[in-house]
């Protein structure tokens, strides 16, 4: 679910000080995004959402989450937006958060 090593590699990055900071602001706009596909998926909008926010993912070690975006992202590519489990890749979101933040403190 969580890729614990890309999480380390980012944090030496961004320095043990900074790091903090860039998970409160890759949830925080990681949850903007998830906000709207819950109240209101825009297919036309859904490949380049879920584009950020597979980048997102990567970037602080979300596997999980990223790989049912980037699902999502190549169906939406297909022209089958409809297709895409919205409410499965915002649980996959919200199960990650909880683990990251959950597990963060214990490995660093």
């Amino acid at each position: 679910m969580i890729d614990w090593p890309r999480v380390k590699e980012l944090r030496e990055e961004v320095g043990a000080e900074d790091f903090g900071e860039v998970v409160d602001l890759f949830i925080e706009e990681v949850e903007e995004v998830i906000s709207k596909l819950s109240e209101n998926v825009d297919l036309t909008q859904l490949e380049q959402d879920l584009h950020f926010l597979k980048g997102s993912a990567l970037s602080l070690g979300f596997q999980a989450f990223s790989t049912l975006c980037q699902d999502g992202e190549s169906k939406s590519a297909m022209g089958k937006a409809d297709t895409v489990n919205v409410p499965a890749i915002i649980s996959e979101f919200q199960s990650s958060k909880t683990t990251f933040i959950n597990e963060l403190p214990t490995r660093f």
